[in-house]
């Protein structure tokens, strides 16, 4: 058994190209977001809230950014009441609601996305975009 293991971090950079290309994409849908950027362990990176966002997104955001980097995948996809659950017992720090997606590159976890204050279509397509633009794994 191995007494250690090798891990990967986004970078600043990264994160801020992410951050970029998420506000460009919202802003070419008319749709003002939220958007947080945290590293594996969901410490936020980056974030912002574009003009015209709503405020109270940018907990959810955050929240949804964190889940996708616990779970190591996409939120929106757990059962509502034990996402309820999880989200009182986290102090809100984790969520059931749609829009975070985990950051990998070649399948490691290096960070999460979450995106909110759209539909959770639009929040997943600004995540998308962002992921792109990063050359990180798609999801």
């Amino acid at each position: 058994m191995a007494n250690y293991k090798e891990t990967i971090s986004l970078a600043h950079e990264g994160a801020i190209n992410a951050l970029a290309t998420a506000v460009r994409h919202a802003e070419t849908m008319g749709v003002p977001q939220c958007v947080f950027i945290v590293d594996a362990s969901g410490e936020t990176i980056a974030s912002i809230r574009m003009d015209g966002a709503k405020y109270l997104s940018m907990h959810t955001a955050r929240a949804k950014a964190r889940t996708a980097a616990s779970i190591n995948g996409p939120t929106g996809a757990m059962a509502v009441e034990f996402g309820v659950a999880a989200g009182i017992a986290s102090q809100g720090g984790v969520t059931h609601l749609a829009g975070g997606l985990p950051i990998r590159f070649g399948g490691k976890l290096a960070g999460a996305i979450g995106v909110g204050s759209g539909t959770s279509e639009q929040d997943f397509e600004v995540a998308r975009a962002a992921l792109k633009a990063i050359d990180a794994d798609p999801v």
